[in-house]
């Protein structure tokens, strides 16, 4: 007989291994050792990327309609040829005087739209009959340099003249300031009211209400110990803040890039009331003077790397789902002067999501911004004009992208950006010109995880070879990532002209430190040269073992 602690345990065992989906030949043993070797684990340590997404990872998208209004009841009527903006924002305003969770709902059919939707409130989604034809097309003919009214973008206009951002290409006769649209703004506008939505200049910085300052927590661990939590309620949703409180010699910069020898730029520090790493996180429990979080720790608190709980002004429980977003068919200026064929900018969010979409023609489909805790699935970006981004991940904590297929040409089509941490990339496939963006900026612990890249390699001199990780980002945000980031079970596809026996060196820029590659796989045998060095374990084998990292530690979570 077993007993019922050993049942329980024996159940919990068979279901970790059932969520796994182990192959009928493949035992935990045939783990990459970063996952199963003790020694190694302790020496490469891996983050739990499992807790990027809605509700931490574990909680299922809401799909209650809740009051619904539909904006055909406010006078818009699809397909007629005719502009719909005054309806839908006539159906938002009505939207927005609804008491509790509200759906705005949109017809099969196209919804002509020339003015920006913003969302500004919590508990609010915004569904359509589909993505797909018969679905709810909305139509923006015009960009957002034609209709942007507002002063949303004030600060980044004047900090892109003061630090002279010039896109210089002369062979194309190029020689003009970045629009403020290339980072930033969209025909969907989610942000909290009277919010910043940008935040160039640092003199302009206001410390968010301190609720507690951190006296001790380990890396990785969910609990801390605060000077006082009276201040504090399970269920709170808190920025913890880890400030460069010594300048360049801050211990938050070694625990951002450890023991490097690559020069660590001044944005790090110069602006003494910015936090250089944020985490958005819900309090779970509180007793006495000891807090658990939601999510592990980014980093140590102690006293020599402090820490403050802060209050957070933001949104939650806000969706788009359901819908195309169309864009015309527009010359397209160039890298970092689009004209704003921006499909979503969502910033100030804690706990949304984006899903079943269709972004056609834009010039970035969705760009994210001081957020956390957002589910973005099921993407699908086309077109024939070259777009900036795909989905941009920014400043932003605990984002979860999986499914997005990107079939237009774009300058970054997986993009982890400034001060991102703990996002992941699951199962993006990019059908031309793949590169990984991993943008200068203290974004350290982010995962791409089972994505499949379609790369072009090129013959030199030296044999064959392809820039696969190709980052941006000014000096004074370098170095390119900070510790932990993570490529696992990548494929890369390559054409067919590609010889059987030719031997493809996958290259780097100059990256960050403590980069993991574990499984980089190709349809051609391939060699890795990273820089500076990572840690690399099983090129050119895929890891049948665990495909996704995000699901094997999903599944750890949940046994």
């Amino acid at each position: 007989m077993i007993s019922g602690n050993r049942r329980a345990r024996l159940v919990s065992v068979l279901a970790f291994g059932a969520a796994l989906s182990f192959p009928s030949q493949a035992q935990p043993t045939d783990l990459p050792k970063i996952l199963a070797d003790r020694a190694t684990m302790k020496a490469h340590p891996l983050p739990d990327f499992s807790y990027a997404g809605y509700g931490f990872g574990l909680a299922t998208l809401p799909t209650d309609a809740a009051t619904t209004i539909d904006v055909t009841a406010y006078g818009a009527i699809p397909d007629d040829g005719l502009d719909d903006t005054k309806a839908v924002l006539r159906a938002l305003a009505a939207a927005n005087a609804v008491q509790g969770k509200v759906t705005l709902r949109f017809p099969k059919g196209r919804t002509q739209i020339t003015e920006v939707l913003r969302i500004t409130r919590s508990d609010i989604t915004l569904d359509g009959a589909g993505n797909g034809p018969g679905g709810s097309e909305l139509w923006f003919p015009r960009p957002l340099k034609l209709i942007d009214q507002s002063s949303d973008y004030d600060e980044l206009r004047e900090y892109l003249v003061r630090e002279k951002k010039q896109q210089v290409e002369p062979e194309h006769n190029i020689d003009y300031l970045f629009t403020e649209y290339s980072w930033a703004g969209g025909m969907i506008l989610v942000a909290p009211e009277n919010s910043r939505p940008v935040s160039y200049d640092g003199s302009k910085d206001v410390r968010d209400p301190v609720l507690a300052n951190g006296v001790a927590g380990r890396q990785f661990s969910r609990t801390l110990t605060v000077d006082d939590a009276a201040k504090l309620r399970v269920g709170d949703v808190v920025q913890l803040q880890w400030f460069s409180v010594d300048g360049p010699k801050s211990q938050i910069l070694k625990s951002l890039y450890g023991d490097t020898d690559l020069p660590i730029g001044s944005h790090h520090w110069t602006s003494p009331n910015r936090p250089v790493v944020v985490q958005a996180t819900r309090v779970a429990a509180v007793r006495g003077r000891t807090v658990t979080l939601g999510d592990p720790l980014l980093h140590d608190i102690r006293a020599d790397q402090p820490a403050v709980v802060a209050d957070w002004t933001h949104l939650a429980n806000v969706g788009i789902q359901n819908l195309r977003l169309q864009f015309p068919d527009a010359p397209s200026f160039g890298h970092h002067l689009e004209q704003g064929y921006n499909g979503i900018y969502m910033t100030g969010v804690f706990d949304g999501w984006v899903r079943k979409l269709t972004i056609d023609s834009s010039d970035s489909g969705i760009l994210t911004d001081n957020a956390a805790s957002l589910t973005i699935a099921d993407i699908t970006t086309t077109g024939t004009r070259r777009a900036h981004y795909s989905v941009h991940v920014g400043a932003v904590h605990n984002v979860l992208v999986k499914d997005l297929k990107v079939e237009n040409p774009v300058i970054h089509p997986v993009s982890i950006n400034t001060r991102s941490t703990r996002s992941v990339f699951q199962r993006a496939v990019v059908d031309r010109d793949a590169i990984i963006d991993q943008h200068s900026g203290s974004n350290h612990q982010n995962l791409f995880d089972q994505i499949e890249m379609h790369i072009d390699p090129k013959r030199g001199t030296d044999g064959w070879h392809y820039q696969l990780w190709v980052g941006g980002g000014a000096p004074y945000w370098k170095p390119g990532h900070g510790l932990y980031n993570t490529l696992w079970n990548a494929r890369l596809v390559m054409p067919e002209s590609i010889p059987d026996d030719a031997v493809v060196a996958i290259t780097s820029g100059l990256e960050g430190p403590g980069e993991r590659i574990v499984g980089l796989h190709a349809n051609r045998k391939i060699r890795v040269d990273y820089t500076p060095a990572p840690y690399i374990e099983a090129t050119g084998q895929a890891i049948d073992a665990a495909p996704s990292l995000y699901d094997y530690q999903l599944a750890r979570r949940r046994r």
